[in-house]
């Protein structure tokens, strides 16, 4: 059966998974997930990908990115899961498949959807029980954010920029935002879009959506996602 056309669209940010095979760990420590990086931000630049956000879990990565076409999503996955998954490998000293299938993905409406994004996406180490706040782990944008450290990796949203006319307002401001946590609710809505491949948005949002990609942009299935395709909330 052939594959479904992915639901990417340029100039509109995208929330993106990708998943260890059998939920297997894709970093073993710290020097895995800083080769990731490095390769991260080369394939980005490469593909025309401005990223926003990101953690790096155990098993499993959330991105946030805008693509300045619409294939650049996945060229940027391909080149970065061919060169990472080799340097692993030969690293490891193990072979064949690191990843479960294909990256999912998910077309985020910018407002008011895509600071909940990034926000979900920052606070998954604290929903997980790893650390007490965002800012204690290590491996995300949350530091970026919080102005703590520069990340070279990431392009600041305009709408983070909106967030204060200073630096210190805008990661005063996120700091804020990010106390407020993520509710279940909030939460689930994100999981389900993205592990479904389908767009998050107002009425208004998707049907443009749909009218510029020609492609289907809601799911027509409703409740939590499989058991087969869910993901960390």
């Amino acid at each position: 059966m052939a594959r479904s056309r992915r639901l990417a669209v340029a100039g509109y940010a995208h929330h993106l998974i990708q998943r260890g095979n059998n939920r297997c760990p894709i970093f073993v420590d710290a020097n895995d997930r800083e080769e990731y990086l490095a390769m991260l931000r080369e394939a980005a630049v490469s593909t025309g990908v401005a990223l926003h956000a990101y953690v790096l879990m155990d098993n499993h990565v959330h991105l946030l990115g805008t693509p300045a076409a619409a294939d650049a999503l996945s060229r940027m996955m391909q080149v970065l899961g061919r060169n990472y998954v080799g340097w692993f490998n030969h690293r490891h000293g193990r072979s064949g498949t690191l990843w479960e299938g294909r990256f999912r993905s998910s077309l985020i409406e910018s407002d008011p959807y895509l600071l909940a994004c990034m926000r979900y996406i920052e606070l998954n180490p604290v929903r997980a029980g790893m650390v007490a706040s965002a800012e204690a782990f290590a491996w995300s944008s949350a530091r970026h954010h919080l102005g703590l450290r520069a990340d070279a990796l990431l392009t600041d949203h305009a709408l983070f920029w909106s967030l204060g006319n200073t630096p210190f307002e805008r990661e005063a401001a996120w700091r804020r935002f990010l106390e407020e946590g993520v509710s279940q609710t909030e939460a689930q809505a994100f999981a389900v879009a993205v592990v479904r491949g389908r767009a998050l948005g107002s009425d208004a949002f998707l049907r443009r959506v749909a009218s510029e990609s020609g492609l289907q942009v809601t799911s027509g299935r409703r409740g939590r996602p499989r058991r087969n395709d869910s993901v960390p909330i």
